[in-house]
Parts: structure tokens; C-alpha cells; sequence
């Protein structure tokens, strides 16, 4: 069983909005924190946002706060990034993760992960 499956990336005009959404399994959701990571062509991954359930926090990154949501369905099966007044900046292949140290949500690294899902493309044009 895949343990992150990530859907919804499409290209969209700037300005516009996208939803994109992540489905896990139980095991996985028990993991201490879910985020998204963004991953442009040339650039090093990035974190975007993280959600830690446990103590209701979430993270952003300064790039998309005010922009971006992240949320968690109720039933913690589908983690969901909610972008809003897309830029061409934020064009990028976006990916799900969760991490299992609960001390890394704040500031999740790449190395940080135990999951990924397989990514999702977002296009914005300039």
C-alpha cells in the first residue's frame, strides 16, 4: 500500500486557486506531523506548510502564508493544501510527506520525512 497518494495539481492562471489533496492510510496518519513540500525545476525542495494535529498547530512557510491553508479532514485521511492568488512562482511539483519526530514540524526538512507521496504538478504562467 502506497502510503501517500496525492491528486489535484492542474494549471491555473495567476491569481486563481487550486486544491490539492493527499490520501493516507491509518498507519500513516498516526505519524506526529503531514505537510506539503514544493519542488521547482532547478531549486532545491522546499517546505510549504505543515499541519501537527496533536497540539492543532500549523506552519507556513513565508512564501504562501496568508495565501495558503493546510487542513485535515475530520475521519485524518486526507490532508488538503488550499492555495489561493496563485503567482507563476508558485509553479512547482508538489508533494505530500509525513514526519514521524514530532520536534521537526515547525521546521520540516526534506531529510526530515519518513513518507512521500509521489508529487503533483502545479503550473501557474507567467
Amino acid at each position: 500500500q502506497v502510503p501517500l497518494v496525492e491528486s489535484g495539481g492542474d494549471s491555473v492562471q495567476p491569481g486563481g486557486s487550486l486544491r490539492l489533496s493527499c490520501r493516507y492510510s491509518e498507519y500513516t496518519s498516526r505519524l506526529a506531523c503531514m505537510g506539503w513540500f514544493r519542488q521547482a525545476p532547478g531549486k532545491e525542495r522546499e517546505g510549504v506548510a505543515t499541519i501537527r494535529p496533536s497540539i492543532m498547530s500549523k506552519y507556513y512557510s513565508d512564501a504562501v502564508k496568508g495565501r495558503f491553508t493546510i487542513s485535515e479532514d475530520s475521519a485524518r485521511t486526507t490532508l488538503y493544501l488550499q492555495m489561493n492568488s496563485l503567482k507563476p512562482e508558485d509553479a512547482a511539483m508538489y508533494y505530500c510527506a509525513a514526519v514521524s519526530d514530532g520536534s521537526r514540524c515547525r521546521a520540516m526538512m526534506p531529510r526530515d520525512v519518513t513518507f512521500w507521496g509521489q508529487g503533483t504538478q502545479v503550473t501557474v504562467p507567467s
